[in-house]
């Protein structure tokens, strides 16, 4: 459950595909016994790279880079719902991982938590690349002091608004929890049925951006954290105006929360934000960039940071690569992603996908619609909706929880699950 919250983000990289091997076994072969070859483990099948093809993905790009640098070959083991069943891609992963079947993994963030705190992921702290990165991506994916996992790109999530619809009614795009509820009264005094339109999956980013608003930044991150994890701090106290504001909301109808619980991630609310019947949806960067989501609506898009006591506070969530601790080649593993995580390459990741780098030194030329959230990134303003360092695994508990809310649990009851989560914690 945790990793179907990300489902709509990482629909292009981690979808099933039609790889062919079956559980725990390797059906792959070699060319040679003195190739050197690196086994990666993810959702995707490699395209030949003598193929014609405009559309070849921008991971394969620097895959194949990194194979004509340093003269290996990267062999890609698919996971397929068909192979593996009832088995999520989640769990596929960490039982390849514990039994040392590859070399790197692309790894969702509960994942990245689950396999750095077993202590079966290698610290790629020393990767020369590792200079280069954003602190968001240290921040979240270090586990017990130990760089664990490194993304190609950082995926950050905010509200999607009709700025047309917000100048029709003299409204400036909010920045406040006060500011949301002050324009969201006008949308309905004015005949907008549900001002926000909501899913299943994305609703906790109204609450990570109040909850950890301080927390990210305020410059005493490390040692809050720490608190948490030692039980000096609860999380059910940083959740609760989070999840007491969500339920305002719900409240004054703003959000329908029966809708929502029920909603696919923009196949739910997309159509009425696209048709102008309500003028506020949330979602991930790449939506904006595609025309199979919100790349081509006719008015004027801006996507802008949730609500907090700190203004607009994009929430950001990665996947990354790790290599495994006891990996076969292992040294060839670090070497292919040196180069796939190099500057060089990040900049053609980034130019074809249009998203933002985990590098600090490779920035995207994005459309004018997304340049509020990049702003507020580039400054480092932000909240993590995926923690590693956090023993609490924040964005599928928390994606739980407030489905709870929306099916008619009170505040109380959903910050004694944050409780019984945290006391699980300090257990292990």
């Amino acid at each position: 459950m945790a990793a179907a919250c990300l489902t709509g983000v990482l629909a292009a990289a981690l979808t099933a595909c039609s790889g062919r091997e079956k559980p725990g076994k390797n059906l792959l072969t070699t060319k040679a016994a003195s190739e050197k070859i690196v086994n990666l483990f993810g959702p995707m099948e490699k395209l030949d790279p003598k193929a014609d093809n405009i559309a070849r993905s921008a991971f394969d790009r620097t895959i194949f880079m990194a194979e004509e640098k340093l003269g290996v070959r990267v062999d890609y083991r698919t996971y397929t719902a068909e192979n593996y069943q009832e088995k999520t891609y989640d769990d596929v992963t960490i039982d390849r991982a514990n039994n040392n079947m590859d070399d790197f993994y692309l790894l969702n963030p509960d994942t990245i938590q689950i396999l750095g705190a077993e202590g079966k992921l290698l610290d790629l702290s020393e990767l020369a690349c590792v200079e280069n990165l954003r602190e968001v991506v240290r921040t979240a994916n270090t586990v017990n002091g130990k760089l664990v996992a490194i993304p190609q790109e950082v995926v950050a999530y905010g509200l999607f608004v009709n700025k047309n619809m917000f100048d029709q009614y003299d409204l400036p795009l909010p920045e406040t929890p006060e500011d949301l509820l002050e324009c969201c009264r006008v949308f309905r005094e004015n005949g907008i049925e549900t001002p926000i339109g909501a899913n299943r999956w994305w609703l906790e980013n109204f609450v990570f951006a109040q909850a950890y608003a301080d927390l990210y930044n305020g410059g005493n991150t490390e040692a809050e954290i720490e608190a948490l994890n030692r039980g000096e701090s609860r999380y059910s106290d940083y959740m609760r105006p989070g999840f007491e504001y969500l339920k305002e909301l719900i409240d004054r109808g703003y959000i329908n929360a029966q809708k929502a619980y029920v909603c696919e991630a923009i196949e739910g609310e997309g159509p009425d934000f696209l048709a102008q019947k309500t003028p506020i949806v949330m979602a991930y960067w790449g939506a904006a960039n595609s025309e199979t989501a919100y790349g081509a609506p006719d008015f004027e898009l801006q996507v802008i940071g949730f609500p907090s006591s700190l203004g607009p506070m994009p929430v950001v969530s990665m996947t990354g690569y790790g290599i495994g601790a006891e990996s076969e080649h292992l040294e060839d593993a670090k070497r292919v992603l040196e180069v796939i995580l190099s500057d060089e390459a990040l900049r053609i990741y980034t130019e074809t996908n249009k998203v933002i780098s985990p590098s600090k030194n490779v920035e995207v030329d994005c459309i004018p619609a997304l340049r509020p959230l990049n702003d507020r990134i580039r400054e480092n303003v932000y909240v993590l909706g995926a923690n590693a360092g956090m023993k609490v695994e924040q964005w599928g508990n928390t994606c739980l929880i407030v489905r709870e809310l929306l099916n008619g649990a009170t505040v109380d009851e959903c910050m004694a699950r944050f409780d019984e989560l945290q006391e699980a914690s300090l257990g292990k």
